[in-house]
């Protein structure tokens, strides 16, 4: 793993003579943990860098063309033949472009360290767009400038994990205040623009007022200079950041007073680090990089004067600010590496959890589903509460989305269908939530643009998709599932079927699709027919719980065909079957008092059989220890034994082989049993959450699954 930092073109990094960017580069990559793999890429004609693993580069003077671009050219060239994982550029947007061009597999991430709306590459809303779609983070040294960067933009992008503030920072200086002496410092260009006037007219005037008190200015300006003179007035010009630190460490009182909007302030954080009481105007960021200090209440000389009066007069309350300034100091040089390896962490590490299972994180897991909230509880058993359960017991945190319960309870006249007010607060659940992972199951009405959004906010997101019906292309339903599957493929990591993707022809290449078996649970599955007397030979309920009555007049389903020749042909056999000839269809509790007193339970699916699919109604038959009747064209004797599971070729083999369990107690057990315990085993909604948090993250893991070996 490599990082290389862009430097803008000509940034000094150097002591010598080192700006806010150098700075800050230099005191956190110094502390980094990804030190030793972290290049910082420059241009500087200072012989002394600072002592980090740099390179310079080097590029003749032209008169025609652009420097900067002729800069970043020969870095993509460098880059190419020395490939880095993350590219972090500092300050200048306008480099994009090219180097997403020249270097498309890069992840790249933008440091703004001035307004973004003052600089090319981000001062339109269409530029702003474009770094947020290409760019793994985008950092800012203030939340103001961060709110500058959204400005005219929808506000939902205040939330995006892509934005993150990361003030600048300076050491914690272990100061003895009381022998600070009676210093007032004024650091910056000294132009209108940093309130230079402003300091010079007021502190001019102090210095008349109270004869042992100094100044001190540190700073040059070559256009717009301004010219003070006082006999304890010392203009002091450009210098090295380490002397500017000692001035610091003797100042009482620093002043920042600038005009124009500082989107952070580095003066002011570096003069309260050293316990001085600090003086700064209301403007840009300046607020935020101090925790005591006084703040201006109007930008002139006069509120200059009294401020820097009043802490000259009020000796107590000037000490007290310096020790607050020391004490209250958070942003060392430590802290702020911490955050930025965080960011990184997330760029390198969210794939690495995975070697190692035992330490993959706890998620946050958003599970979007039909839960059936308006059923009264009907489906309690469903799938979406099975896994909800395996999820639980892996130790992360469920979340809770009931797509349709949402969808219907929001329909309005503005809204006919719900679906816009359903995707809208799926945002922003997840911008609340936070997820790692989102699973879809069903949820046809989030649409792929609203997945598209949460990918570009939350760069990490993963998104599972699970997918229970048939997908046989002579089955019910079949055109309409497979443009339910493939509608938002574009954005699943994960796709899991209850059909084996072997037999399935439709899916782009490169798609990632996976077998799972219907979880079973045992806090669902608590039955154990094997040890006990049922009065009924076999059970069959169809449409047990999602149509509210019988099939729909004029419609015909070819189990219930099937159903009625079986029981012709098989005689002397009591059948407890429920939704055809007018016996309606049963559902939540007494639809598991109906199987406690069957001995064998028929799981006949729509369609024709498929390989592996099967509806959710095996793990309510295999799972309560009912002999388990599968067509064997299913294939699911490649997991299951015929003493576990009971396969017949057709019509005619089923017949016989009811019969003889009907009349065979003891073979009935032994078949109920051993299936029962090994699909809880195996086949159990642990493992199924298991294997899809497995293959959607990529985590690679020695746990075997018995469907995927």
């Amino acid at each position: 793993m490599k990082i290389s930092i862009l430097l803008p073109y000509k940034e000094n990094f150097s002591p010598n003579y080192a700006g806010a960017v150098s700075l800050f580069v230099n005191d956190t990559v110094n502390i980094s943990k990804y030190k030793k793999k972290i290049t910082v890429f420059g241009n500087t004609h200072f012989q002394r860098k600072f002592n980090l693993k740099y390179q310079n580069i080097n590029i003749p003077k032209i008169f025609l063309g652009s420097q900067s671009k002729r800069y970043v050219k020969e870095f993509c060239k460098i880059e190419n033949n020395d490939k880095s994982d993350l590219i972090e550029i500092h300050n200048r947007p306008n480099y994009l472009p090219y180097l997403i061009d020249e270097l498309p597999d890069r992840k790249f991430a933008i440091y703004f360290h001035n307004d973004p709306l003052t600089m090319t590459g981000s001062k339109s809303i269409r530029d702003r767009k474009f770094l947020l779609k290409n760019c793994h983070k985008i950092l800012f040294n203030s939340n103001w400038s961060k709110k500058r960067f959204i400005q005219g933009m929808h506000n939902k992008f205040l939330n995006s994990e892509k934005l993150l503030v990361v003030y600048q920072s300076a050491k914690k200086q272990n100061i003895k205040i009381n022998k600070k002496k009676k210093i007032i410092t004024f650091v910056g260009k000294l132009n209108r623009s940093k309130g230079y006037d402003l300091f010079g007219n007021a502190v001019t005037k102090i210095l008349n007022k109270y004869k042992d008190w100094k100044a001190i200015v540190i700073g040059d300006e070559l256009r717009d200079k301004l010219s003070f003179k006082h006999e304890n007035l010392k203009i002091m010009g450009f210098l090295e950041h380490k002397n500017v630190i000692k001035i610091y460490k003797k100042t009482s009182i620093a002043v920042v007073c600038s005009r124009w909007d500082e989107p952070f302030g580095r003066t002011s954080l570096e003069a309260s680090s050293n316990g001085c009481a600090v003086i700064i105007s209301n403007k840009g960021g300046l607020p935020e990089t101090i925790t005591n200090g006084l703040i201006l209440d109007k930008l002139n000389v006069n509120s200059v004067y009294k401020s820097i009066e009043k802490l000259i007069k009020n000796k107590n309350q000037r000490l007290d600010l310096q020790n607050l300034s020391i004490k209250n100091f958070y942003l060392t040089h430590k802290y702020v590496s911490e955050i930025i390896d965080k960011y990184r962490d997330e760029k390198f590490l969210f794939n690495k959890i995975n070697y190692n299972y035992n330490k993959v994180k706890k998620l946050r897991i958003l599970h979007v589903t039909n839960f059936n909230e308006r059923h009264d509880g009907r489906l309690f058993f469903n799938t979406g509460r099975r896994l909800n359960n395996g999820f639980i017991r892996l130790g992360h945190s469920i979340l809770e989305f009931s797509d349709r319960d949402i969808q219907k309870y929001y329909k309005s006249y503005k809204d006919i269908t719900g679906t816009k007010t359903l995707n809208d607060k799926l945002k922003k659940t997840c911008y609340n939530y936070k997820p790692d992972l989102i699973i879809l199951g069903h949820a046809d009405s989030i649409l792929k643009d609203t997945l598209a959004d949460l990918k570009d906010d939350y760069p990490n997101l993963k998104v599972a998709q699970w997918f229970l019906d048939p997908l046989n292309k002579k089955g019910p339903d079949y055109i309409r599932n497979k443009k339910r599957i493939l509608d938002k493929m574009d954005f699943i990591d994960g796709n899991f079927l209850t059909t084996s993707p072997d037999a399935i022809d439709f899916f782009p290449k490169r798609s990632l699709n996976y077998f799972i078996p219907n979880p079973a649970d045992n806090s669902f599955e608590t039955l154990n027919n094997y040890n006990k007397k049922c009065n009924m030979d076999v059970f069959f309920a169809l449409s047990h719980g999602v149509h509210r009555g019988v099939l729909k007049y004029g419609k015909s389903d070819d189990r219930a065909i099937f159903l009625k020749k079986l029981m012709r042909i098989t005689q002397n056999v009591k059948f407890d079957i429920y939704g055809i000839q007018n016996i309606q269809p049963i559902w939540a509790d007494h639809y598991f008092k109906a199987i406690s007193n069957s001995k064998m339970g028929l799981n006949l699916s729509r369609g024709e059989p498929i390989k592996y699919y099967s509806s959710d109604r095996i793990t309510q038959i295999v799972g309560n220890g009912l002999v388990t009747l599968i067509d064997e064209k299913t294939c699911y004797n490649n997991f299951f034994e015929k003493d576990e599971m009971v396969f017949y070729k057709n019509l005619s083999d089923l017949s016989e082989q009811i019969l003889k369990i009907s009349k065979d107690e003891k073979l009935r057990k032994k078949i109920g049993k051993k299936g029962k315990d090994k699909y809880l085993k195996y086949f159990n909604s642990t493992n199924v959450a298991d294997f899809i948090i497995n293959k959607t993250l990529d985590i690679r893991s020695k746990k075997k699954f018995l469907w995927n070996n």
